[in-house]
């Protein structure tokens, strides 16, 4: 469970560090984030676009924005968690929202520059690992244990949805890694156990979709020719044509396991642990397969207007070095 073993990683080096003792880590991660000297180097679990903004989230409740396509970084000035951040997704430019530990989700209305709290449960910390809106008012944030929440007022008010079963289980008890759309009604969720949560209604039902593996899988992307990917756990990919009624395995070369898969073009790139990148330049291309020489782990991927990928790790945003194959 990569995303959670650095999310819960973060919070731990978090309470340590400011010799916080385990009974008040929720006070601590209730608290405004802090101001750091270099925000860009801290730990960045997720980034997106809100229109030519770049925005990233990670550790303490660092948000990290920029406008020049990733050049040079700046801190948000209002964010009132110190949470870890797991999550970002913007409906428009302006219009945004990170989800984390605590079952916590933020908002802005001026693209990431501040921030207000729409939810956070210190009852139980239940964290949230993907947030997507598909407008400004319609979104579906999901985690740990089957946690799924939905809103339909722009997070105003977030309502628990009710998980289905898994074929031969007795409860809904699979962690949702990562949510996505398709940009034509149908939405995806990478899980456990190779399995795909579909809904086809604004996810107000889901049913499972087996695609032959058995391992975790925590990213998916819908690519704009049609196909449906999705990767994980030793770098297994698994493609769909057919909206994920079918799946077939696709042989990538890669053995270190996948943390993000976006679109590029018509291809797709691919980034995971052990600084390990791969590429498919077209539908049905063969895979180019490359590792950074710091085997850094990854954590996300944007492209730039050059087309090349702006890295996001552990140790914040990475320099583009060359890697070897």
């Amino acid at each position: 469970m990569i995303r959670t073993l650095v999310t819960c990683m973060a919070l731990c080096m978090s309470a340590v560090a400011l010799g916080q003792t385990p009974g008040t880590v929720a006070d601590w991660a209730a608290k405004p984030a802090h101001a750091w000297a270099e925000p860009s180097h801290r730990m960045l679990l997720d980034a997106t676009r809100a229109g030519k903004r770049m925005v990233a989230v990670g550790e303490h409740g660092v948000i990290v924005l920029s406008d020049n396509d990733g050049k040079t970084w700046r801190q948000a000035q209002q964010v009132p968690v110190s949470a870890t951040l797991s999550a970002v997704t913007f409906a428009d430019s302006e219009h945004g929202w990170a989800v984390g530990q605590w079952g916590v989700i933020l908002a802005t209305s001026d693209g990431g520059q501040t921030w207000q709290k729409q939810r956070m449960d210190l009852s139980v910390d239940q964290p949230l690992f993907s947030v997507l809106f598909t407008s400004a008012q319609d979104g579906i944030a999901v985690g740990l244990w089957s946690l799924m929440l939905a809103t339909h007022d722009g997070g105003q008010t977030w309502t628990k949805m009710i998980v289905p079963k898994p074929p031969g289980s007795s409860r809904a008890d699979r962690n949702l890694y990562h949510v996505f759309s398709d940009g034509h009604g149908a939405l995806y969720i990478d899980s456990e156990q190779g399995m795909v949560l579909k809904s086809t209604d604004r996810g107000a039902n889901w049913s499972y979709l087996a695609t032959g593996g058995k391992g975790t899988l925590w990213s998916g992307v819908a690519l704009p020719s049609g196909r449906i990917v999705v990767g994980g756990l030793l770098g297994s990919l698994y493609q769909s044509s057919d909206g994920g009624a079918t799946w077939v395995p696709l042989n990538s070369g890669a053995k270190s396991s996948i943390t993000e898969i976006v679109a590029a073009g018509d291809g797709l790139i691919g980034i995971g642990l052990d600084g390990m990148v791969l590429k498919q330049r077209a539908d049905g291309s063969s895979f180019e397969v490359t590792q950074r020489p710091d085997r850094a782990t990854l954590t996300a991927a944007l492209i730039n207007a050059g087309g090349k990928p702006v890295l996001f790790s552990q140790t914040g945003v990475l320099q583009d070095i060359s890697v070897s194959k």
